[in-house]
């Protein structure tokens, strides 16, 4: 059976951290999931990329934070109360995810997520693995390496 390249070796039941981004609804394998914490005191980066925020020392870690709506092509995160960083670990570095708020913890099978649109609420669909329908939303399930190697 050929299995599509949006979801290969992806089966069985999957805990989906979700956030929003700005009104996209999106979410992630709560394993990929480090952390999740407030804003803390960041230091600038020099001449990088428009969309890393800066550093921060997280007990001895260095954790560079990308506002994640300006890196899936939305608008600027604005930095509120309910704005959170999602600590995840990709290839041994720890990145932190400024997203707009945090939702819920959404059980998902993968046998139910849909390859994902072109656009998901004006996010590129390359960013994403698929899209799970729940009750009363989509959620747009985030490639988080995609979304850490590419280039905006």
């Amino acid at each position: 059976m050929e299995q599509d390249k949006g979801t290969a070796n992806e089966t069985g039941m999957v805990e989906l951290a979700t956030f929003y981004v700005g009104e996209a609804l999106c979410g992630m394998d709560i394993l990929k999931v480090q952390e999740i914490n407030k804003l803390m005191e960041m230091t600038s980066v020099p001449q990088a990329p428009e969309y890393v925020m800066g550093i921060l020392n997280l007990r001895g870690q260095i954790v560079t934070i990308i506002d994640l709506g300006k890196k899936l092509g939305l608008e600027t995160t604005e930095v509120t109360e309910s704005c959170r960083n999602i600590i995840v670990n990709s290839k041994g570095e720890y990145v932190g995810l400024l997203v707009t708020r945090i939702s819920d913890v959404v059980d998902a099978n993968w046998d139910k997520v849909e390859p994902p649109p072109a656009n998901i609420g004006g996010v590129q669909g390359r960013y994403f693995k698929g899209v799970f329908k729940t009750d009363s939303r989509l959620v747009g399930i985030l490639d988080v390496e995609k979304v850490l190697l590419e280039e905006s």
